[in-house]
């Protein structure tokens, strides 16, 4: 926005009743004019308020960047973009209803509409939002994370590997020394059981 601003000046005061300076030849050129239309001179001489679709492009940035708590730095530098330019262009509709461009590229019979940094912003936050913003990066898990990948919950899996007996080594206990000392507390018990009670 800044960057946007302050070309704008310089073009007013530079380029303003001045002959257009050619930075490469006939392709690339700066010459000043107003345009009352949106970007590119489109719909210029409207009496329609174009300010108001700067207005909703900010909005919706601003949406963005409130619904989601942390964006990747491409997605951050795409809005960023977009804001920048439908601000810079928006100071200018509200101060005067018209936008400076000065930005002329041509080749041969063909000419692009002037335009200005701010234009070039939202062109480009617009293309990289395209890009950025199809797929999430944060939602990707790898797939040498079968836990994760599943939707399992890590802790839960750490829980699950804890040693559980087998019903046979439960039983295992039970069924041992059944001819050794099992049979001598066998025996013992018996005559205790034989001897007169007094």
């Amino acid at each position: 926005m800044a960057l946007d601003q302050w070309t704008k000046h310089w073009a007013t005061a530079r380029l303003a009743y001045a002959e257009p300076i050619h930075l490469v030849g006939d392709l690339v050129q700066l010459t000043y004019t107003r345009n009352s239309g949106i970007a590119f001179g489109l719909f210029a001489g409207r009496s329609f308020p174009f300010y108001i679709f700067s207005i909703i492009a900010a909005i919706a940035v601003f949406a963005l960047f409130f619904r989601h708590a942390t964006l990747a730095w491409p997605r951050q530098l795409s809005l960023a973009f977009i804001l920048g330019g439908a601000i810079g262009n928006l100071i200018d509709r509200v101060a005067t209803g018209e936008v400076v461009d000065f930005i002329l590229l041509s080749w041969g019979s063909h000419t692009f509409p002037v335009f200005n940094v701010a234009d070039m912003c939202v062109t480009c936050g617009v293309a990289l939002f395209a890009l950025v913003w199809t797929r999430d990066p944060d939602d990707v898990v790898p797939a040498s994370d079968p836990l994760t990948a599943t939707g399992a919950d890590p802790s839960s899996h750490a829980s699950s590997l804890t040693w559980e007996p087998a019903a046979d080594d439960a039983n295992a206990g039970t069924d041992r020394d059944t001819t050794g000392g099992g049979e001598a507390s066998g025996q013992l018990a018996r005559e205790g059981t034989d001897r007169p009670q007094s």
